[in-house]
Order: structure tokens, then C-alpha cells, then sequence
């Protein structure tokens, strides 16, 4: 009996990309094996989405390293509520609300906030935010930028970074946020940058750097690409359409032998 699978030339260019190409055919549809695979992925994405933080580890792990730390919640008052009111996920709940003016009233003012945000993908602030804090750091120290206490937020959105580093008195704003799943990445971190942030700045006044995980960016290139942003959004007191990266590729890059090349 001939076999029933249908291959397809692309197949081979799979080792390239984790995107869904090459898949072949049995008949008019999907092979079992693509067919189970494409299931998996969707539930692990659905999984990403409604996975609680475990805001209490984080909250330990940070102190361990002697960075402190507290939390915020944002109005959206559970799961479903958030997925259904983007809107209340970018402003913090009542009780938070009370907490922030509370260090509005003893403000002093420091040049970064740092705000760890659940977002759609709590695994993803899981699995990247404190390998890549472990970098970011003793990079901003370098620098001498004094930093906030960190934030950690449950139920929010990307907006919610503004009336928290207001509250802390911050210059710049750095949010680390997990992004909306895809099939093939449900732990994907995003980090948005905001240069005087303020309750009702809109996403044109913001920088993102996207896809921060160890399958996507690498922490040292996203690291080498915020360093950038941070230093010159200081220099030039902006953010967003009016700041541009500007950077080559991190050194730490250069020369990674790849599948089939060199970076150099």
C-alpha cells in the first residue's frame, strides 16, 4: 500500500523556524501528527492565558537578592473580568490606589521604576523576569540610576506601569509584561519603556521590545537594546515615535556559530 502522506518540499526549511510550515497532507487534511501538535499548542496558549502568578515567589525570589518589592492590583477584580475589561487593567483597584498615594505623600523622587506585570502570559513573567532582572540590574547600577522598589501586578495591562512609577516619583517607567500567547511562544515577555510617565499617556509615547524569551530574544540583546533606550530617553527626556533604536547587534551576538552560519 502506498503510503497516504503527502510530503512537502518546504519541510525542510522547519529547522529554521518554529512557525508551521512544511506540513504535508493525508488526503485533504493535516497529518495526525501536525493535527496533535496545532491541539497541544492551542491548549498550552489557553493554559498561558489563564495561569495565575505566583506572586509570592516572585516576591521571595526578589527579596533573596535584596531588591524590594510590593504589590498592586489592578481594578480588573479576577480573570474574567480582566479578559473582558482591558480597561481595568490599566489603572490600579481602590485599596492599590490607597497604597500609591500613600508613597505619593512620603514621595522621593529616583530615576526608574521597574514594573513586573502578569499581562496575558503569567508563565511568560515566570520562566524571563528574573533571569533577565538578574542582568538589567547590575546594568542600571552601572549607570548609577537609582531605582524604585519593584512592582508586581496582578490583573494588569501595560498602562497600569504610569500612575505607579507617578506615585514612586520615577523619570522613566520600565514595564516587563507577559504578551499575548502565540502557538509557538506562550512564554513570550514584552518590556515597554515610558519617559515621564503619567496617568492618560497614550501608546505612541511608549518603546516596546518584544518577544523576550530564550527561543526569541535573548536576554543580553534585549538587555543591549533597553540599556540604549534608557540611556538616551535620559539624554533626550523623551520616549516612544520620537526615540528609535539605534543599535547594532549586542556583542555578546556576534560570533554565535548558528545551524549553518557565523555572525560575524
Amino acid at each position: 500500500m502506498s503510503d497516504i502522506l503527502t510530503p512537502n518540499l518546504w519541510h525542510v526549511l522547519t529547522r529554521f523556524t518554529q512557525a508551521r510550515i512544511g506540513l504535508g497532507r493525508a488526503g485533504t487534511s493535516l497529518p495526525t501528527r501536525p493535527h496533535l501538535e496545532f491541539q497541544f499548542a492551542h491548549a498550552r496558549a489557553r493554559n498561558a492565558v489563564h495561569h495565575p502568578l505566583d506572586e509570592q515567589a516572585l516576591r521571595m525570589a526578589l527579596d533573596t537578592r535584596g531588591w524590594r518589592s510590593f504589590m498592586v492590583h489592578s481594578a480588573a477584580q479576577d480573570r474574567a473580568i480582566y479578559l473582558q475589561r482591558p480597561d481595568l487593567g490599566r489603572i490600579p483597584s481602590d485599596a492599590s490606589t490607597a497604597q500609591l498615594q500613600a508613597f505619593a505623600d512620603a514621595r522621593a523622587e529616583c530615576d526608574i521604576s521597574i514594573v513586573v506585570v502578569d499581562g496575558l502570559s503569567a508563565f511568560a513573567i515566570e520562566q524571563n523576569a528574573l533571569p533577565f532582572l538578574d542582568l538589567l540590574m547590575p546594568e542600571l547600577a552601572k549607570q548609577t540610576f537609582t531605582v524604585a522598589p519593584i512592582s508586581i501586578v496582578r490583573q494588569g495591562r501595560v498602562a497600569i506601569g504610569d500612575p505607579i512609577a507617578k506615585a514612586l516619583g520615577a523619570k522613566l517607567v520600565i514595564v516587563l509584561i507577559g504578551e499575548r500567547p502565540g502557538l509557538s511562544s506562550p512564554d513570550s515577555m514584552g518590556i515597554y519603556l515610558t519617559w515621564a510617565p503619567q496617568p492618560g499617556i497614550n501608546d505612541a509615547q511608549r518603546n516596546c521590545i518584544s518577544n523576550v524569551r530564550k527561543d526569541g530574544l535573548e536576554y543580553g540583546e534585549a538587555i543591549h537594546k533597553l540599556m540604549y533606550l534608557v540611556t538616551e530617553a535620559f539624554r533626550r527626556e523623551l520616549s516612544g515615535v520620537m526615540l528609535k533604536d539605534e543599535t547594532a547587534a549586542a556583542p555578546q551576538r556576534l560570533g554565535r556559530v548558528g545551524q549553518n552560519f557565523l555572525l560575524e
